[in-house]
């Protein structure tokens, strides 16, 4: 991972545009090639990013400053004008281990694989864990018309779920093979705007009772 502490204008053109004014961020290039744009607050989640498979290119303008012009695969651009660099750093992160499940998370993923049908009618398991270069689909399904889903399962459905299984989506729908492949977010709870953001990306949302999905181990229970 690269990573640079710069002052930096951003201005990103694509579906819309949006626009940084020049202020001191964090550049992140990482190796899987992504570009992130953080400040120093707003938590966890990036100004403006570019998602792989993209092209970073350095340059300099006409009135001789650094740029960089950051370009994906549908030609959106992500224009980095940096006025001054305050650090630069190399690391070599190496192979991430991947997330560690809590007990309820881990518990739930393994009870909805053995009993997918309760996330939607029709839904056949092809695979738990299934890999991508981003890392694990938590279930690859199939629905009653045979098309691929991917579920991302969740104890507490937040934003950053939906943005993990969007990342997912993106990759899988790049592979002829598997595409077209929808998406379910599932969870015992999700939040009002992770729910928003899922609806608008076309994700279906399905809340899990856990008790009651327990429940389908003894025929004197079940779940609907």
């Amino acid at each position: 991972m690269r990573l640079v502490v710069a002052r930096c204008q951003v201005d990103y053109a694509g579906r819309l545009t949006a626009h940084l004014p020049m202020a001191t961020r964090v550049l992140m290039i990482k190796a899987d090639g992504s570009v992130l744009v953080h400040s120093d607050g707003g938590s966890y989640k990036p100004l403006n990013w570019m998602s792989p498979p993209c092209t970073l290119r350095e340059g300099t303008t006409d009135e001789g400053q650094v740029e960089w012009t950051v370009t994906s695969k549908n030609d959106d651009t992500l224009r980095i004008l940096i006025e001054e660099v305050l650090h630069e750093s190399l690391h070599e992160l190496g192979v991430d281990p991947g997330l560690q499940k809590d007990g309820v998370e881990k518990h739930l993923q393994e009870m909805l694989a053995e009993h997918p049908a309760t996330l939607s009618p029709g839904l056949t398991l092809v695979r738990r864990e299934y890999p991508t270069a981003i890392g694990p689909v938590d279930l690859m399904c199939k629905d009653a018309e045979g098309r691929n889903v991917a579920v991302e399962i969740k104890r507490r459905g937040e934003i950053d779920g939906v943005e993990q299984l969007t990342r997912y989506l993106e990759l899988l729908n790049r592979d002829p093979l598997l595409a077209p492949v929808r998406g379910i977010f599932a969870a015992q709870e999700i939040k009002p705007q992770a729910r928003v953001l899922a609806t608008d990306r076309g994700i279906a949302c399905a809340v899990v009772d856990y008790d009651a999905l327990r429940g389908l181990d003894d025929p004197s229970h079940r779940l609907f």
